[in-house]
């Protein structure tokens, strides 16, 4: 009893040491300047992917992941890989999922207090730029299906979603009838590095080109964006001094939203899309009968960065493992332009059509591509967490639109 409880311990205490030890290296690489640009958090997907990489290959260094028979502690290799691959998508997508619901619920409860009050013609903007954003990424892998005969259009969706980095997107095109799933699994990972680390450099170098002078963009954009946010009449009850129970109540309340089917196209927003509108509303709100929802923007922030870690750990190892198999490098070649062209073109439409600032044009950017480590970025770069507004009115409408892409595409 006492070797088997042993076993478990070891077992558990590594696969906690794998996941704090990619964070602490992750965040050492994303910390390197080179001309000002940075990885930032987006360097633990890097430490992530590279770590799922070397799991392929060295199945050994995968700690806490071996399997006891009869008494003996065996090591996966060769034909078992599939199981290791299992196991490393099971452990790490609940690292994911955890993550993905921290921060986006963050991120709306943050735009909440003035989302539903500030709608206004910039709100048509962000909608149609979800749309048109997913709907060019989706023209672009037809015609990547018509030039190569040879390339799946499993795969296609697979690199696609890849490609704009859209899990809920991705497990929706696992589901359809007839696709291969293993196709779709593989595009994914291949597409998904450069899905996340082309949009995340995007919204740094931009400014960058244009000589951006941030501070008065920001002080521009706070000024456009005031809105008069009323007071609660009476005194209300805080539950705890965090806010922990409308951050909690915030996410249940996403997890049921996301489960909705939306019909016609039998998609649902899923947990990501879901928190969000489940933050918004709470946010929106900010309280529940007597009882004060409001919470600390110290809260939201650590709230945000935290799951956003742990959203690109539990993305990045899978990735990694997937991105090895069937690898071509024209694939990671389609993919990088799935994300490239749509990501340019919304960008110039934004700017030139719909006459959006900076701030929102990379917003909505970030919210159409479905990034979420590319918002956590332009945060950062701007010093503002008010840019999650257009993030939050554009990403649902491009999850919407990406689901109705992936169903319809086979």
């Amino acid at each position: 009893m006492t070797a088997y409880l042993f076993e478990v311990c070891h077992a558990a205490l590594g696969f906690i040491f794998i996941v704090f030890a990619i964070g602490t290296l992750g965040y050492l690489v994303g910390g390197i300047k080179i001309k000002g640009i940075e990885l930032g958090t987006a360097g633990v997907l890097l430490i992530a992917l590279l770590y799922g990489v070397l799991v392929h290959f060295i199945p050994e260094i995968n700690i806490g992941s071996y399997v006891i028979e009869e008494g003996k502690k065996v090591f996966s290799s060769g034909g078992s890989i599939t199981l290791w691959s299992d196991k490393i998508k099971g452990n790490f997508g609940i690292v994911s999922k955890i993550g993905t619901a921290l921060f986006v619920t963050a991120v709306g409860l943050i735009a909440g207090p003035k989302f539903f009050r500030s709608f206004n013609r910039s709100t048509l903007s962000y909608i149609l730029l979800g749309v048109i954003i997913i709907a060019i990424g989706a023209g672009t892998a037809v015609a990547f299906t018509l030039l190569d005969k040879d390339m799946s259009s499993s795969m296609a969706v697979g690199l696609l979603t890849g490609g704009l980095t859209s899990t809920p997107g991705f497990s929706a095109g696992k589901e359809v009838i007839g696709v291969i799933e293993e196709d779709v699994t593989a595009g994914y990972g291949i597409a998904y590095l450069y899905g996340v680390l082309g949009v995340v450099l995007f919204v740094q170098v931009v400014p960058k080109i244009l000589k951006v002078n941030m501070q008065e963009e920001v002080a521009n954009f706070q000024a456009a964006n005031q809105i008069q946010i009323p007071q609660p009449k009476k005194a209300l009850t805080a539950i705890d001094p965090f806010g922990f129970f409308a951050f909690f109540l915030a996410v249940a309340l996403g997890c049921l939203i996301g489960a909705i089917k939306i019909p016609v196209i039998n998609f649902s927003l899923g947990n990501s899309g879901g928190c969000l509108i489940g933050g918004l509303i709470v946010g929106h709100f900010a309280r529940l009968g007597g009882i004060d929802c409001r919470i600390k923007k110290e809260t939201l922030n650590f709230m945000r960065e935290l799951g956003l870690v742990l959203f690109l750990i539990g993305a990045g190892v899978p990735g990694g493992v997937n991105f090895i198999s069937k690898f071509k490098w024209i694939y990671f070649v389609y993919g990088a332009v799935m994300t490239t062209v749509p990501m340019v073109v919304g960008y110039i439409i934004a700017r030139y059509v719909f006459k959006l600032s900076i701030l929102n044009n990379l917003g909505s950017i970030t919210g159409g591509m479905t990034s979420t480590p590319a918002l956590g970025t332009l945060i950062a770069t701007a010093g503002t967490d008010e840019v999650s507004s257009a993030y939050a009115a554009t990403y649902p409408f491009a999850l919407v639109s990406i689901g109705t892409v992936v169903i319809t595409a086979p």
